[in-house]
C-alpha cells in the first residue's frame, strides 16, 4: 500500500487509473481542475482511502497542497492531451504540459518524493519505418506541439534522475475503450460510434500505422510500475502496448466492419502523414512482465455494447471530446 498522488485523475485515463490503484489497496489523492467535470471520480468517494484537491497544476500553491502529508509516489497525467486540443490553445498547452511538469518535478525533488511516473506518448516517434518498429531507444521526432511538450518534459525528467529521484516514463500507444470520463475523439471509439450510429466511416490516410492500447491496460501498466522494484524502473522508459496491436487505419476499419457490417466506408487519400509509426513493446514485457489483456476487437465490442444499451444520451456531444469547441 502506497500513498499516491495522481495529477489529472478525473480524466479519461486518470479516472480508470484511480479506480485501479484503489482496488489494489493504495491510498490515492487526486489533483485536477475539473475542466470536464468531476463526476468520473464519484465512485472513488465510496472508500476512505481517497482524497481530492481541486486546482490547476500551474499554481505552485495547488501543487504544494496536493503534496502535503505523506506522498510515496506521483503519477503525472495532467495535460492538454492530443494534437487538436494543443493546436487550439498552444500557450496553455506549453504551460500545462511542459512548464507545470518541470515545476512538479522540482517540487517532488524538494520534498524527497522519489517515485515519479510520467505518462507520455508514442507519438513522440513521429514517423518510423513500418518494417522496423520503434523501440525506447529510437530517435524521437515530435511533429506536433503535443509531442514537443512531452519530449521536452521527458528530457528534463530523465536529466533530473538520481539516487533520490527515480522517475519512470511510460509512452502510451493510442488509447481506446470505456472510461468514466469518456472520449469519442479517439480513433477506435470514434470509428465504433460512427459505424454504429451513422453507418458510415470517413477514413483519412488508410495506409498509416498506429499502435493501440486499452485504457484499463494503461491503468494496470501504471500500477505495475508502482509495484515494481526501483532497480527495474528508475530512469527507464517503457512503451505501453502490445506488438500485435499495431494496425494500419484500413485494418482498424476492417475490425469495425466485422462487428458492424453494412457500414459505408469513404476513403480520403492522404499522401503524407507525419505521424505513422509501428512500435515495439518487447521491453515492458521482458523487464516488468506486463502484457495487455485487451485487444482492439474487445474494445470495439465494449464500446458498441454501451452505445447499443443507451448509456450515452448524445455520444456526439462536445463533452466527449478534448477540444472545447
Amino acid at each position: 500500500s502506497m500513498n499516491v498522488l495522481v495529477t489529472g485523475g478525473a480524466g479519461y485515463i486518470g479516472s480508470v487509473t484511480v479506480a485501479e490503484l484503489l482496488r489494489r489497496g493504495h491510498r490515492v489523492r487526486v489533483v485536477d481542475r475539473l475542466l470536464f467535470g468531476g463526476e468520473s471520480l464519484l465512485g472513488a468517494y465510496n472508500t476512505p482511502y481517497f482524497d481530492f484537491v481541486r486546482g490547476d497544476i500551474r499554481d505552485r500553491g495547488t501543487l504544494s497542497d496536493a503534496l502535503d502529508g505523506e506522498v510515496d509516489a506521483v503519477v503525472h497525467l495532467a495535460a492538454i492531451v492530443g494534437d487538436p486540443a494543443c493546436a487550439s490553445q498552444p500557450e496553455e498547452a506549453r504551460q500545462v504540459n511542459y512548464e507545470a511538469t518541470l515545476g512538479l518535478v522540482d517540487l517532488c525533488r524538494e520534498r524527497g518524493i522519489s517515485r515519479f511516473v510520467f505518462v507520455s506518448t508514442c507519438s513522440n516517434y513521429g514517423i518510423s519505418d513500418p518494417s522496423q518498429p520503434a523501440t525506447e531507444e529510437s530517435p524521437l521526432n515530435p511533429v506536433s506541439l503535443y509531442a514537443e511538450t512531452k519530449v521536452g518534459s521527458e528530457r528534463y525528467i530523465l536529466q533530473a534522475a538520481d539516487d533520490e529521484f527515480q522517475p519512470c516514463i511510460l509512452r502510451l500507444a493510442t488509447v481506446f475503450g470505456l472510461s468514466p470520463r469518456m472520449r469519442f475523439d479517439l480513433l477506435v471509439n470514434e470509428f465504433t460510434r460512427d459505424a454504429l450510429l451513422h453507418r458510415k466511416l470517413v477514413v483519412y490516410g488508410e495506409q498509416f500505422w498506429r499502435p493501440y492500447v486499452h485504457v484499463q491496460d494503461v491503468a494496470e501498466a501504471i500500477a505495475t510500475v508502482l509495484a515494481s522494484p526501483t532497480s527495474l524502473i528508475a530512469g527507464q522508459v517503457f512503451n505501453v502496448g502490445s506488438d500485435s496491436e499495431n494496425y494500419q487505419k484500413r485494418q482498424l476499419v476492417d475490425l469495425v466492419l466485422q462487428q458492424i457490417p453494412g457500414t459505408q466506408v469513404e476513403t480520403v487519400p492522404k499522401g503524407d502523414d507525419p505521424r505513422s509509426y509501428r512500435v515495439s513493446f518487447v521491453k515492458i514485457a521482458r523487464i516488468l512482465g506486463f502484457r495487455p489483456r485487451w485487444r482492439v476487437p474487445d474494445g470495439i465490442a465494449q464500446v458498441k455494447r454501451a452505445l447499443e444499451q443507451g448509456v450515452f444520451d448524445d455520444p456526439f456531444s462536445t463533452r466527449y471530446r478534448n477540444t472545447r469547441a
